[in-house]
């Protein structure tokens, strides 16, 4: 695999807020630290804008609406279509900022850009998709007809484990739809949308239609609370899902809010254990495990099942080609923080501590010439039962739990029952318990044979259950639902005057 050389700089990079397109320095005098995570050194900092800062990009967006949603539906898209063609243009930088900033793998991080870039190009077939509906001639002269209107100023709160991606699936359908957007990412790697932000004024884009302010809890809650966002959309943990769902909800905002997730894979007896360990160690371990559909419960109908799948499964485990996230060839790299990893490690005590069996213990794994960074090796730990914290809890880290039960039922109970919904899938040539699986399993998103069921861009993408609070999903034609509203016409033309009715009026 080829080693780019990394050179650690003394010079630290200031980062910006993108408003009305241009950049602005943060004047409140709060910064954010950025590290990059396979070097564990202090990289940028960002700046953590104020409530006054907030205010002043959510007028900045209120002004450029009325423009942004009279323009036709068609300049609009043609619009999304450049930037869709710039994304795909820059889309190695991007990467390489995602690897820098959250530490994923080149090819990984290559991925999750081209995963967002396929939602906005999904937007771009808003003039289709924003049609209502046409009942015409219901009564005498009389039709009724439907539109699809903007909601004004909307939000996105993004997460740290995708910083392209998910800026990107909240974007795509706002800004095609009509809408300005104030996008809030993470703190901990900012760099991505603040240049897709970039792009889109590049592509054609209005200033002030697409921003970016960037911050902490003040800054959350200065969108949460301000009445000129009419919607909010939110990716994260679910203790602050349910928050931002609640405080957007009690201030008449319209909001879905992703929260957390344990995703359980189902393996019965008739699987092939290959593409089961195979399709484990990419959904369990891919992107250090820091993302909400990776698999980290792998559920075995028999110990029999369980005892062959370890056997395939610990050599691999021990030998993951982890290494610098610029690094080629690689199957995982650092998490995102130190915090992080700890949080991680303590999880995986905790799992030994509750009886479970470390049958792989990543915890003391070194990477060699980068022995600072926050790297763990892949974790493989059997004899979980069901009521262990450990296994109640997400772990967000290169962690994967082995259950075992008797039967196909007992397994898709234990997905049916945990408080998280968020995906699940089962292996299997059984057709017909595959089937039963889909339709009585009580998860968002299910994958037959599929390990990790994230849907392309023109279904949607959301879960059930604490993973997931409001009535849209991401993405999809439920993304542009949640980004529009419904405006019904009943229209009636005649020659002859109409006579005066004094009760309901009824169609005839």
């Amino acid at each position: 695999m080829s080693q780019p050389a990394e050179v650690v700089s003394s010079k630290i990079s200031q980062l910006f807020h993108y408003i009305n397109g241009e950049r602005v320095a943060g004047n409140s005098g709060r910064f954010g630290d950025i590290f990059n995570p396979s070097l564990g050194v202090r990289a940028a900092e960002v700046p953590l804008a104020s409530k006054a800062e907030v205010e002043d990009t959510i007028a900045a967006a209120q002004e450029a609406f009325p423009a942004w949603a009279a323009t036709s539906v068609l300049a609009r898209s043609r619009i999304m279509t450049k930037f869709v063609h710039l994304l795909y243009e820059h889309q190695h930088e991007l990467a390489e900022l995602v690897c820098k900033e959250h530490g994923k793998v080149i090819e990984d991080a290559m991925g999750s850009v081209l995963r967002g870039i396929e939602v906005v190009e999904f937007a771009c077939g808003a003039p289709h998709q924003q049609k209502g509906e046409f009942s015409d001639n219901v009564a005498r002269g009389i039709d009724i007809y439907s539109m699809r209107k903007p909601l004004g100023v909307v939000a996105g709160i993004t997460p740290f484990n995708f910083p392209a991606m998910i800026p990107l699936w909240m974007s795509g359908m706002a800004l095609v739809t009509g809408n300005t957007v104030v996008l809030k990412p993470s703190e901990k790697d900012p760099s991505c949308p603040l240049r897709m932000a970039e792009l889109f004024v590049e592509a054609g884009g209005p200033p002030g239609v697409f921003n970016v302010i960037n911050g902490d809890k003040e800054a959350v809650d200065a969108l949460l609370n301000d009445e000129r966002i009419k919607a909010v959309s939110f990716v994260g943990s679910t203790p602050i899902a349910q928050y931002v769902y609640a405080t957007a909800s009690a201030n008449g905002k319209r909001c879905q809010a992703m929260g957390g997730a344990k995703n359980h894979m189902l393996i019965l007896p008739d699987a092939e254990l290959e593409d089961v360990a195979n399709a484990l160690m990419g959904a369990a371990y891919g992107s250090a495990g820091e993302r909400c559909m990776s698999i980290s419960v792998g559920v075995c109908v028999g110990d029999e099942v369980a005892d062959r799948l370890i056997d395939i499964l610990k050599p691999r485990v021990e030998s993951l080609r982890i290494g610098s996230s610029l690094d080629t060839g690689l199957e995982m790299g650092p998490l995102v923080t130190k915090e992080h990893r700890e949080k991680v490690m303590n999880y995986i005590q905790m799992a030994k501590d509750e009886g479970s069996l470390l049958v792989v213990d990543g915890r003391d794994f070194v990477c060699d010439g980068h022995e600072n960074g926050y790297f763990l090796g892949g974790s493989l730990i059997d004899q979980v039962k069901p009521e262990m914290q450990s296994y109640q809890e997400e772990i967000f880290g290169p962690v994967l739990q082995i259950i075992r039960v008797g039967s196909f039922d007992e397994g898709m109970a234990l997905a049916t029952d945990h408080p998280f919904g968020n995906g699940t899938s089962i292996f299997t040539k059984n057709g017909a318990a595959a089937r039963t699986f889909a339709d009585k399993v009580e998860v968002g998103m299910v994958g037959i044979n599929v390990p990790i069921p994230v849907p392309l861009a023109f279904h949607s993408f959301g879960g059930w259950k604490s993973s997931s609070f409001g009535d849209h999903n991401q993405y999809g034609m439920e993304g542009l639902r949640f980004y529009t509203k419904v405006k019904t016409v009943t229209a009636r033309w005649q020659d002859k005057g109409l006579e005066a009715e004094f009760s309901m009026p009824v169609l005839k």
